[in-house]
């Protein structure tokens, strides 16, 4: 599908050529985003509900080895009666901090896009500015938020609008350290 995607992109540009020159430029959204200072503000926010959360769930589950191990080391001569109803008890808090899981993973993506939704609206906007204000006629993001993997196989640094996005934003860019 990337592929047919590519050649009916690259189709489009080279029919149109004859007509106008196409002005192709992309912009990396995790650079621009390692640039934003809100970015930091977002991390951390993610970090501490992530960490709430977590203390709520490791709560739970020491609640329920507290009451396993109870369970364990009542006398054989419990009656059935008493033991079935430790068992039921201990079912439950075992579904219990399983749902809470689900639900504290649903909680923190949820909170994840509500913090990211307006940095995404934001830079959506500069970029969008830039490429009229430059007169690009397409901006692509180079990497797949997907699948990590490259959509374009070359690309030539002057078209990266990136800082010029960062500087739409207000924000001057910083280098950037090179993996090696």
């Amino acid at each position: 599908m990337r592929t047919l995607f590519l050649f009916l992109f690259c189709a489009v540009a080279v029919s149109t050529q004859a007509q106008e020159t196409q002005k192709i430029g992309y912009a990396d959204w995790q650079y621009i985003f390692t640039q934003m200072p809100e970015m930091k503000q977002i991390e951390a926010e993610l970090k501490t509900h992530g960490t709430q959360l977590e203390n709520q769930l490791k709560a739970k589950s020491q609640e329920f080895e507290a009451k396993l191990k109870a369970y364990q080391s009542m006398p054989a001569t419990t009656p059935d009666a008493i033991k079935a109803d430790k068992e039921r008890e201990l079912q439950v808090l075992q579904e219990s901090a399983q749902k809470f899981q689900q639900d504290a993973q649903t909680s923190l993506a949820n909170k994840q896009n509500a913090l990211m939704d307006p940095v995404f609206k934001k830079v959506g906007k500069a970029i969008e500015d830039v490429a009229k204000e430059n007169g690009y006629s397409f901006i692509i993001n180079p990497q797949s938020m997907n699948s990590g993997e490259d959509i374009l196989l070359y690309s030539d640094e002057k078209y990266n609008i990136s800082d010029l996005v960062l500087k739409k934003l207000g924000i001057t860019p910083k280098p950037v350290a090179e993996n090696k």
